[in-house]
């Protein structure tokens, strides 16, 4: 089994002193029944005195050893689930942005979420199967030191019995897998219901078609095979064993005198191993359905892996080298192909050759699915070229140095995310910057910074928009790129961010790159570039009669817009 492999991997040593200590609890277990028999035996001539040690030896030493292989386990569980988050978070931060995007954030959080669990509560059990195996393994030792042959054919009789019994938990398995299937589509479903709230809410068709069209049933398919998985584990577990175990013993007491010749004191042995089996089988078929999904889960995650690149294995990721000065940045002939489900067709950007030089404020527009986002993407290094290449200062961007790329530019995407702490950044002196920039963008009353950490983020999306502003400005990379950043902003913050901070960026030396559907103030930038349908329409330099031309008011700002 996968999740087995995945425990025993990380420490064979581990592992086998585990193994040993539970068979010495096992066995443990089965002495007290030997000595036990010893005692009760009216025939014994052996002294209790020695064998009243000896079981106050045994007493001892099984709580001892299974509390070394519980805890032996119960390390090597803890450590090997804390190696499997770090190691799938950094294969996803290391992932390229367009593979997470197929992969889906759905398919990502089940794993995440779920499997995971699934495979923690899992570990929690491994130790008390391991102790159970133990005690099943000590009475067959104890069976086969009263008598060899008939040991032999309990072995068989269970074995035989065993496999009829996997047979049946096979089917359970091919349920559960099918369930942990509709995990992937319940997980996009939530998130449709929660993204979708308002709508949902506005619109009772929309809501109950939601519920009974799209969500009931995936969860009536997630139920249904759940169901069915539990039930024949249930059953199985009720019936299948319990009779595997009664019928041996009926074998024990009505045939084996006649067939093997044992007497009356080996079959009472056997008896009271097989009553003393009862409990460790109980509790491992138990444990069955918890494995099966642990392996499923075990399964799914290797999916996952297999479609992330293992670029960082063990350890924390190296800081990538101090990013170099931005001169010139090129795209020479760069495309870039993606799939749109609602045209049922792919969308080709490019080819793309454009210069943009240290310190041009240039706007970027174009209407809307014309490329412009998927352009900052590939700009910024989010995206790779599938064609042509991007240079920095005459020299070509690749897997090697593209992470050290994208650490010069800032960047707030329309889908931005704001974190609630300050995650980077300098400490030194951090709390007083980022205060300066809290009052320029009018958000003191709201919210302040202490040691780092933002006192709310539950804001509007207008002042969120500002206070992502405050994270690009204290990263002071050399170029920002803002993605429609002024859409959510009433018009005096629209105001503030064209005629105020885009030329306070500009006057620092400053690479900007404006995405912007505001043509009123593309007289503030050095040029502008058009993309229609995934193609540079044009690239121009502004100038009043360019303006015009586009039929574009130059907007002309006061000195003193920061007074208003």
């Amino acid at each position: 089994m996968k999740f087995l492999r995945f425990v025993t991997k990380y420490s064979r040593t581990l592992v086998l002193l585990a193994i040993i200590a539970g068979a010495v609890s096992g066995l443990c277990k089965a002495l007290v029944i030997a000595l036990a028999n010893q005692v009760l035996n009216p025939h014994n001539p052996a002294d209790n005195r020695w064998l009243l040690m000896a079981f106050i030896g045994v007493c001892l030493l099984e709580p001892s050893s299974r509390f070394i292989a519980q805890g032996l386990l119960t390390h090597l569980g803890q450590k090997a689930i804390f190696d499997l988050r770090m190691r799938l978070t950094r294969q996803i931060l290391a992932t390229p942005l367009r593979a997470l995007e197929e992969l889906g954030q759905a398919r990502i959080m089940a794993v995440l979420t779920d499997d995971i669990t699934a495979i923690s509560n899992t570990l929690i059990g491994i130790p008390v199967l391991c102790m159970q195996i133990a005690v099943v393994i000590g009475s067959l030792v104890y069976m086969t030191w009263l008598s060899p042959l008939t040991a032999l054919l309990v072995l068989v009789f269970i074995v035989v019995g065993g496999t009829v019994f996997q047979l049946a938990l096979n089917r359970g398995v091919r349920f559960l897998k099918a369930a942990r299937e509709q995990q992937d589509a319940m997980m996009k479903h939530f998130r449709t219901m929660l993204d979708g709230a308002k709508e949902l809410k506005l619109h009772f068709g929309r809501r109950f078609a939601f519920l009974s069209e799209v969500f009931r049933p995936s969860a009536e398919a997630f139920r249904r095979s759940n169901l069915n998985g539990n039930l024949i584990y249930a059953a199985t577990g009720s019936f299948g064993y319990q009779l595997i175990l009664y019928t041996l013993l009926g074998l024990l007491i009505f045939l084996m005198p006649s067939l093997t010749g044992v007497d009356t004191k080996t079959l009472t042995g056997f008896t009271l191993a097989l009553f003393y089996m009862l409990i460790p089988l109980g509790d491992i078929i138990i444990l069955f359905p918890t494995l099966a999904r642990a392996n499923i889960a075990m399964e799914k995650v290797s999916a996952l892996g297999l479609s992330l690149p293992a670029l960082i294995d063990d350890g924390d990721p190296a800081p990538p080298a101090n990013a170099p000065v931005l001169d010139q940045l090129e795209l020479a002939g760069v495309t870039h192909a993606y799939h749109r489900d609602s045209e049922n067709k792919s969308f080709i950007l490019g080819p793309i050759d454009l210069t943009i030089r240290r310190g041009e404020l240039v706007f970027l527009v174009g209407g809307n699915g014309s490329g412009k986002t998927t352009l900052a993407k590939l700009m910024c290094g989010l995206y790779a070229p599938e064609g042509g290449e991007i240079r920095l200062n005459k020299q070509a961007i690749n897997d090697e140095n593209r992470d050290s790329y994208r650490q010069l530019f800032s960047v707030i995407f329309s889908d931005f995310h704001l974190f609630e702490n300050l995650l980077g950044l300098s400490a030194q002196g951090l709390d007083g910057r980022a205060d300066a920039y809290i009052k320029q963008l009018q958000l003191h009353h709201k919210v302040q910074v202490k040691d780092g950490a933002l006192s709310t983020i539950d804001l509007s999306q207008g002042q969120r928009k500002r206070l992502a502003l405050l994270t690009a400005f204290l990263e002071d990379r050399p170029c920002y790129i803002f993605d429609e950043w002024a859409a959510d902003q009433d018009p005096f913050f629209r105001d503030i961010f064209y005629l105020q901070l885009l030329p306070e960026l500009k006057a620092k030396g400053k690479t900007v790159v404006v995405i912007s559907h505001d043509d009123r103030y593309y007289s503030l930038g050095d040029r502008i570039i058009k993309l229609d349908y995934g193609q540079i329409e044009f690239d121009r330099a502004v100038t009043a009669a360019q303006l015009a031309e586009m039929k574009v008011t130059p907007h002309f700002y006061p000195d003193t817009v920061a007074s208003r």
